[in-house]
C-alpha cells in the first residue's frame, strides 16, 4: 500500500553559486539570482509505502506522518530564508532540487520508530515550486 499526503510552506531563496562569477550567475539562474531572493510558495507531497496494519487496516497513523513531516520540514523552513536561516544552504545552492533532497535526507533521519517497527518505508517525495515545476525523489 501507498500514502501520499501533501504539505505546504512557504520560503524564500537566492539560486548563486559561490563557484561562478557573478555574470555566470546571472546567466544560469536569470530572475532567480536577484540579490535579494525571492519567494515560493511550495507544496510537498510525502509518500510512504508498507504492508496495512490487519488491527486498525491503516498503512500508518497520519498524525505520526504530520508530526514527522511538521518537525523535520515545515517548522524549520517555513517563511525561512533558506540562503541564511537553514544550515544546509550555507554553501550549497538552494535549488529545489537541492531543497527536495534535503528533506527527502531530513526525513530518513528522523524516520520514526513506530514506522520502522512496522515496515514502513519512505517511497518518495514531491515537491511543487511553480504550477510548472516540480520535482520527485524516488527510493
Amino acid at each position: 500500500m501507498r500514502l501520499t499526503r501533501r504539505y505546504r510552506f512557504c520560503a524564500s531563496h537566492r539560486l548563486h553559486s559561490g563557484a561562478l562569477s557573478e555574470a555566470e550567475n546571472r546567466a544560469l539562474y536569470g530572475k532567480c539570482n536577484n540579490p535579494f531572493g525571492h519567494g515560493h510558495d511550495y507544496v510537498l507531497e510525502v509518500s510512504i509505502r508498507g504492508p496495512l496494519d490487519p488491527a486498525t487496516g491503516q498503512l500508518a497513523p497520519v498524525g505520526v506522518l504530520d508530526r514527522l513531516v511538521n518537525d523535520a520540514v515545515i517548522a524549520p523552513m517555513d517563511h525561512r530564508n533558506l540562503n541564511l536561516e537553514v544550515p544546509a544552504f550555507a554553501a550549497a545552492v538552494p535549488t529545489s532540487e537541492n531543497l527536495a533532497g534535503e528533506i527527502e535526507r531530513r526525513l530518513r533521519e528522523a524516520w520514526p520508530p513506530a514506522f520502522s517497527d512496522s515496515s514502513v518505508a519512505l517511497a518518495g517525495i514531491r515537491l511543487r515550486e511553480t504550477k510548472r515545476n516540480s520535482f520527485e525523489t524516488a527510493s
